[in-house]
């Protein structure tokens, strides 16, 4: 039979719009694909013909190389593990603890852009016992792919006005959305702007009934599996600390951000929520120098527009299992410790990898 068994692992729902990119890259490859969605992902599926599997299942399939979406990776399951990245690097936390932090679990850290390949090649140069490929994000893929006019279709109830895109991430200290619903509401009330309403899947379901119930002739509500298709068709995008604000600057799209933990110049960053009538009024009209900024960090973040980056990790990890990027040293013993918790959780103590 031609073809290898990958595994594609996620612990959140927002692992499906990552890893659907690149179930689909393996199956052009020829491959054969399965999905093992835990914890908060439990339950979940990506379409057919990717098989979704469990943990035993993931156990004897012994696949070639595990795509991971989360920031851990089970190692008693045999293969490559891979770090994909559930998001880009907002500043949510210092560095030692958020977006940089080394567990010991993975073999390559396939990256996003110059930005976040640097300190990772720092930390392979000092640590050594990974490899880093800069090849772009594969959640990304589908914005710059034929989409089959799906980005159309959404825009399409818009009648021409521009679209809003709102998002907001879960993080309580951090998040918009409960801050910036009223003056929404009053924005999709006036009907300057078709709203296309998101949340993060971990938000309160309080949160997402009133974000919900705004939906109308103005507005529709966007589920996360839907999200990259919302960030095609918005022109803007308001939102806070959420790694959904990089993801629209990588198209190069303006953003509008409600007290950002790290504001930066490509941003529009604001604090009081009456403000944001007027910030979109300028989202809408960038200068030039905004256009400049936006595009420099578009550069930085996530350089690649040919929607192939799910190609490139599987080059990527083909190299590693070939040997073409290294020997790698042993994984730190607190590794080892962590693995232990991780069967702990998924309550599990057969052999393994």
């Amino acid at each position: 039979m031609s073809g290898h068994d990958y595994l594609l692992y996620g612990s959140e729902r927002y692992a499906l719009p990552i890893l659907q990119p690149m179930a689909d890259a393996l199956l052009r490859q020829g491959h054969r694909v399965h999905a093992w969605f835990v914890e908060g992902a439990a339950g979940l599926s990506l379409p057919a013909p990717v098989r979704d599997i469990g943990l035993r299942e993931a156990v004897a399939l012994r696949p070639r190389a595990v795509f991971s979406a989360s920031n851990e990776v089970p190692g008693f399951v045999s293969g490559a593990k891979v770090q994909l990245f559930h998001g880009f690097n907002v500043q949510k936390r210092d560095d030692a603890r958020g977006h940089f932090r080394i567990r010991g679990l993975f073999d390559l850290y396939c990256t996003q852009g110059p930005a976040t390949t640097r300190p990772f090649r720092e930390l392979q140069q000092r640590l050594g016992h990974f490899a880093v490929v800069e090849t772009g994000w594969p959640k990304l893929d589908p914005l710059f792919r034929d989409d089959g006019g799906q980005a159309a279709r959404m825009r399409a109830a818009a009648d021409g006005r521009p679209v809003v895109l709102s998002g907001s991430t879960f993080t309580e200290r951090l998040s918009a959305a409960p801050h910036l619903l009223p003056v929404i509401a009053d924005e999709i009330a006036r009907g300057r702007f078709y709203w296309l309403l998101t949340l993060h899947p971990k938000c309160p379901p309080a949160l997402f009934d009133s974000y919900r119930v705004l939906a109308g002739a103005n507005a529709c509500f966007v589920e996360p599996e839907q999200l990259v298709t919302a960030e095609r068709a918005a022109d803007v995008l308001v939102a806070d600390t959420s790694s959904i604000v990089s993801e629209m600057l990588a198209q190069a799209k303006p953003v509008v951000t409600f007290r950002n933990r790290a504001p930066k110049p490509h941003m529009l960053d604001f604090t009081d929520p009456a403000a944001l009538p007027a910030m979109l009024d300028q989202a809408f009209a960038p200068d030039e120098a905004l256009r400049a900024r936006i595009s420099a960090y578009a550069d930085e973040i996530h350089p690649y527009r040919d929607g192939l980056s799910s190609e490139r990790v599987i080059e990527a990890t083909e190299a590693l299992l070939a040997g073409r990027l290294g020997a790698l040293k042993r994984k730190p013993l607190a590794a080892a410790w962590r693995n232990l918790q991780i069967r702990h959780a998924l309550g599990y103590w057969g052999p393994g990898a």
